[in-house]
């Protein structure tokens, strides 16, 4: 079978197409031949070692996958032969708040000690997985684990409302994934972006205001103008770092603003000041529970959404869709398929 792995080194020239013996389930081991995964930002800090320095190499990299169950070990009861599934990110977290046991990263697929999927078969814990939405194809069920959960979260935890407005930054799959999610629940979607092209490609999803942050630096004022000087209700902080400041500069007067990325970097600074006065709530969050998971699938099929894919890639071109992603290219997700 045809598996990708960061070989000798760090870096998306280390990621090397290989040939490895199929695997077999052993008891309570689900066995699935993958169709397809998506890329995360996250994929692309293991890749360059950001994420994990000491990282073992040789490693099979990135989080989210989809594909067909093919065979079942012995106790197997969740899943059957033909089902489709799709990874979880967080396994352990089945439902209700998160704990330090069951967020711990030692169980996250694809970020150091247990392998990732670009394997075109590999065998799970029934945990690792959850039954695809009926409504999907394998390759759009393939971006569901971080970046659809994410933002189906984010808008949860924000308790995004019809008629309230949402700030979104970016095009990437969580803004996307976010914008769709906003739109079914009534909401007006602020979306920005550096180019022209793709915010006409978000106003066609629906988006209402759109920001060219490139040609408007001061794009704070825009959201005060589109919110008659109010403030977005729920702002989706996708960039992290810096933007922080920005976001919390915009935010309605008891608004909330989850942090869900960090492509800024790791580290921020904020007036303390504004946060009190604003009386908003800044919450950092990571996915969601295999509940949450469950929930949003449902909504999925309710309102027939489908993830936009931006660009497929053979597995053999997966140097080509990393390089794709690093270079912020994508409008939505990137997908990589067997």
């Amino acid at each position: 079978m045809k598996t990708i792995e960061l070989h000798d080194t760090f870096g998306i020239n280390g990621l090397q197409l290989t040939e490895q013996p199929q695997p077999r389930p052993s008891q309570a081991e689900v066995l699935v031949k993958l169709e397809a995964v998506s890329l995360n930002y996250v994929d692309l800090l293991v890749v360059k070692g950001l994420l994990n320095s000491n990282l073992p190499l040789p490693y099979i990299p990135v989080s989210d996958g989809a594909g067909v169950v093919e065979q079942v070990g012995e106790g197997v009861t969740a899943f059957k032969p033909g089902d489709r599934v799709v990874t979880t990110f967080i396994p352990d977290w089945l439902n209700g708040k998160p704990t330090p046991q069951e967020t711990d990263y030692a169980t996250r697929q694809g970020l150091g000690q247990v392998p990732g999927q670009l394997s075109e078969y590999k065998s799970f814990q029934s945990n690792q997985l959850i039954h695809s939405p009926a409504n999907l194809s394998t390759l759009e069920a393939s971006t569901l684990p971080i970046a659809g959960l994410t933002a189906w979260n984010a808008l949860g935890y924000g308790n995004l409302q019809a008629g309230e407005t949402v700030l979104l930054h970016g095009t990437g799959g969580v803004s996307i994934f976010a914008l769709q999610f906003a739109k079914a629940r009534g909401a007006r979607v602020i979306i920005t972006s550096s180019s022209d092209a793709k915010l006409k490609q978000a106003q066609a999803l629906g988006a209402d205001y759109l920001i060219n942050y490139k040609n408007t630096p001061d794009w704070e004022g825009l959201v005060h103008q589109f919110t008659e000087g109010e403030g977005a209700d729920v702002i989706v902080e996708t960039v992290g770092g810096q933007n922080l400041q920005r976001s919390l500069n915009v935010v309605r007067m008891g608004g909330c603003i989850p942090i869900v990325g960090l492509l800024d970097g790791f580290n921020t600074n904020i007036n303390t000041l504004t946060l009190l006065h604003q009386q908003a709530t800044i919450r950092g969050m990571e996915v969601g529970s295999t509940q949450d998971f469950e929930t949003m699938n449902q909504a999925i099929e309710v309102h027939d959404i489908h993830p936009v894919i931006d660009k497929v890639f053979p597995i053999e071109q997966t140097q080509q869709a990393f390089e794709y992603l690093d270079q912020g290219l994508h409008f939505g997700k990137v997908v990589i398929t067997f």
